[in-house]
Formats: C-alpha cells, sequence, structure tokens
C-alpha cells in the first residue's frame, strides 16, 4: 500500500473516532491527532474501526456507568462497551473516561496528564482488538502493547 493510500485510510478511519464531553469541562479540542493514531494501531492488529465513540466524563458520572451497569460500585479510569457480536467484526464501541480518575493516576505517577490519557485511549482499543488483562501475563502484555502505541503516537503524531 502506498504513503498517499495509508494517509486515505488512516483520514476515512479517522473520521468514524469521535469525542464527547459528559459532566466535565474537559477541552477536547486537544485531542485532534488521536482518531489518526487509533486507525493506525487498530490497522497494525489486522482490525477496522467501524465507530468508536470516546465520552469523557466525571468520576460520578463514571461511578454511576459502573454501578447501573456492570455492577461494582468504585471508581474507575475507564469503561469499555463492544457492541459488536463477534471481535472478527469491525469495532464498534462506547468508552467513557473519566477525566477526573486520569488526572489522579497522572499525578500519582508524576507523569504529564495528556500521557496518561492517551496511555487510558489505547488500552480501551487494545480491549476491543482482543487484549484481555485479567492474569498477571495479560497485564503484562497489554501494558507491552500500550507502551509500544504510545511510543508510535509520540514518533508520528505528536507535534513538540
Amino acid at each position: 500500500m502506498t504513503k498517499d493510500a495509508l494517509l486515505s485510510l488512516f483520514s476515512t478511519l479517522a473520521k468514524v473516532v469521535q469525542f464527547f464531553v459528559e459532566d466535565t469541562d474537559f477541552n477536547i479540542k486537544s485531542l485532534s491527532s488521536i482518531p489518526d493514531w487509533l486507525a493506525q494501531v487498530s490497522q497494525l492488529h489486522q482490525q477496522s474501526i467501524l465507530e468508536i465513540n470516546y465520552i469523557f466524563c466525571s468520576d460520578n458520572y463514571l461511578l454511576k456507568i459502573n454501578q447501573e451497569y456492570l455492577s461494582h460500585d468504585y471508581y474507575t479510569d475507564i469503561i469499555t462497551f463492544d457492541h459488536r457480536d463477534e471481535i472478527s467484526q469491525p469495532i464498534e464501541s462506547d468508552v467513557f473516561i473519566s477525566v477526573d480518575r486520569v488526572a489522579d493516576n497522572a499525578d500519582d505517577l508524576n507523569i504529564p496528564f495528556f500521557n496518561e490519557l492517551l496511555r487510558v485511549i489505547v488500552h480501551g482499543l487494545l480491549h476491543l482488538l482482543g487484549f484481555p488483562d485479567s492474569s498477571d501475563q495479560e497485564k503484562e502484555t497489554i501494558r507491552s502493547k500500550e507502551d509500544e502505541h504510545l511510543t508510535l503516537y509520540f514518533k508520528q503524531f505528536h507535534q513538540l
């Protein structure tokens, strides 16, 4: 595939990754390069994206979703709803991310908010690509994939 064809493909795929804000004043304007990056990540794993809606919200908003849909009574940074019947189908999903939790995690890890946000965003996509994180080995694998794709982002998409 030529570079122009690949860029066209990424551009087309990027249109199906959308960002929304609920119950927070998070500014999504800084995320303009994210859809192209996610399209590339999905292509690297031989998968396509039909639609992914990333909804950035508060801790309390995501806690209510966690309680209502998963019967969990605790804060989390991300909840991913996969709307496909089979993993072989193009990705169709809603991904909820607590910007409060991401900010707290970034502070705890002493890293920039944006870096932690990218990790959480790609973490959700990796689940949709078939990477679980239940066991220690699975957590190690998904963390390695996160690192790999974060490196890709900062090399190709991040404008310093």
